[in-house]
């Protein structure tokens, strides 16, 4: 087990007593998220104006710009952006968001938070967007690596079967590119094509050295401008020395085992946002519980994320082949 792994004992975590004691009503709740957004002072999220007053009564809304003359709150401008969750609720879904490494179902959110399933989903989706964040470049010894998500052929009714080939056929492709024990970078793809899986390695390239992949006929080239060391699965090999694509293939399996036994079905509408939340929990694994929570919260300003945006059509649906 790596020194960053999830389940190290280093790692400071919080029990069920000690969130329930940090976020005991709305008003605790609030004042956690304000401390978190505005931790170098409050500021108007319309204007960006400093300078803002707090309303007695808080109608329509706490806070007012004495600038542009807007109402806000702590959810305005970000993914909480009109939403009629309390913040207690919303912070308790952080919680588990963060906490439960094969993710956690609508209806487990539905359940423990006494909302109805639909708002559950829509809200899980809104926090994913706060695992989707620029990051900088890897370095070093790096693994890639390519995945598919989709429904097995034998298991579709006759009728949906495309019989169109074995393997990937119409599956949603995710292309991975991970340091050594290191962090992760992942997008859903349309193609995995040599331009595509090449270009994402230049996408993410500051001083790469090595680059490890499997046989796939994509990665062909890479010797031309990096060390390329390429393992033969086919041929029943799996770590040859110091090369191996065994992190970043544990790092899918675990999604592969979201996918299946918590999720059982995931739309390629929202498949990037998936993709963001299982790489960004890889990529806060070497922190405490808190400052997972509060990575991601941060990083909630400016992602309002309305119903039209979450059920539309990001235009990377597999194709037949």
């Amino acid at each position: 087990m790596g020194n960053k792994a999830q389940g190290r004992n280093e790692r400071n975590g919080i029990s069920i007593i000690e969130l329930f004691k940090r976020f005991s009503d709305d008003q605790a709740a609030r004042e956690w998220f304000e401390s978190v957004r505005w931790q170098h002072g409050r500021f108007c999220p319309h204007c960006g104006h400093a300078k803002t007053m707090h309303r007695v009564n808080e109608k329509p809304l706490p806070y007012r710009c004495s600038k542009c003359k807007g109402y806000f709150s702590v959810k305005t401008g970000s993914v909480m952006h009109r939403s009629k969750i309390s913040l207690q609720k919303w912070a308790i879904a952080i919680y588990l968001m963060n906490t439960s490494l094969k993710g956690v179902s609508s209806m487990k959110l539905h359940r423990e938070l006494g909302i109805s399933q639909p708002v559950a989903w829509k809200m899980a989706n809104k926090i994913r967007q706060g695992w989707d964040y620029a990051k900088p470049n890897l370095e070093g010894q790096v693994e890639v690596y390519e995945t598919y998500f989709g429904g097995r052929e034998s298991n579709k009714h006759a009728s949906q079967k495309l019989r169109a080939g074995r393997g990937a056929v119409r599956k949603e492709a995710v292309r991975c590119v991970k340091e050594c024990d290191g962090e992760l970078r992942a997008k859903h793809v349309r193609y995995t094509t040599a331009e595509s899986l090449q270009g994402h390695i230049h996408d993410n390239e500051k001083t790469v050295a090595t680059v490890f992949t499997d046989e796939h006929k994509g990665y062909v080239g890479f010797d031309l401008f990096l060390e390329h060391q390429a393992i033969k699965h086919s041929a029943g090999e799996y770590v040859n020395g110091m090369e191996n694509t065994n992190g970043i293939e544990s790092v899918w399996a675990l999604m592969k085992g979201g996918y299946a036994g918590t999720y059982h079905k995931l739309s390629h509408k929202q498949l990037h946002r998936y993709v963001s939340e299982f790489a960004g929990r890889h990529n806060a694994r070497g922190m405490n519980t808190f400052n997972q929570m509060e990575r991601e919260t941060r990083n909630f300003e400016g992602k309002q994320l309305p119903y039209t945006a979450v059920i539309a059509d990001n235009g990377l649906a597999a194709e037949t082949v």
